[in-house]
């Protein structure tokens, strides 16, 4: 399988980490107009895929035949890219671009990236300023301790224990999604466990930024 990453068209990234990422991808799926950013950066889209109505005349005609477009409207554009990518057995590890921009889009695409995460091992959603991934049930995780880490429960009855956070999770329910926000690593690899099997994001701000 080959591995893509998706940009979706929010803000571009800027962090240099994220743009050799970008540079060095084996397959760029593009949502919309993010295809006439990525152009702007210097490489070419491999697919397009969308509702196709943001992107360029120009940059739709000259990739006519890696544009896919999807007419319906009930979800959005990463979305249709998420399927797109299951559909054609592309292995999806990274997502670009969801952030910035609007923030109703941000946390739509937060939304999309929970629900299709399990079908994508491995996959982190990349800001600027940190990365997300996602887990149901348990899982551990290697971080640089003394790092943030927050944590997002799309279930506000689902009960987490933790170890190796400064702050533990002990039957803890994530109410709101503030609830689990700016934690800190102690030891690595910490550990998370719900009692429910409910999409849990976690946001990890990166360590040279603190």
């Amino acid at each position: 399988m080959k591995h893509c990453i998706i940009l979706a068209d929010g803000e571009f990234p800027r962090r240099p980490q994220l743009l050799e990422m970008l540079g060095n991808a084996a397959c760029v799926v593009c949502c919309d107009g993010a295809a006439d950013k990525l152009l702007a950066f210097g490489r070419e889209p491999d697919w397009i895929v969308g509702d196709l109505d943001s992107v360029s005349p120009d940059t739709k005609a000259r990739f006519a035949d890696r544009a896919v477009k999807f007419f319906e409207q009930e979800t959005n554009d990463l979305a249709k890219s998420f399927r797109f990518c299951q559909e054609r057995g592309i292995a999806v590890s990274a997502i670009l671009g969801a952030a910035g921009a609007r923030e109703d889009h941000f946390l739509g695409n937060l939304g999309q990236f929970a629900e299709v995460a399990a079908k994508f091992p491995g996959i982190r959603l990349y800001t600027d300023s940190g990365y997300f991934s996602c887990f149901s049930g348990a899982g551990e995780f290697e971080a640089v301790p003394g790092s943030q880490v927050s944590i997002f429960s799309f279930d506000p009855a689902a009960k987490l224990n933790s170890s190796g956070l400064k702050y533990p999770l002990v039957n803890l329910a994530l109410s709101w999604w503030y609830s689990g926000t700016l934690n800190e690593v102690i030891s690595s690899p910490f550990t998370l466990c719900s009692d429910r099997e409910t999409p849990i994001l976690l946001f990890f701000k990166y360590h040279d930024l603190n």
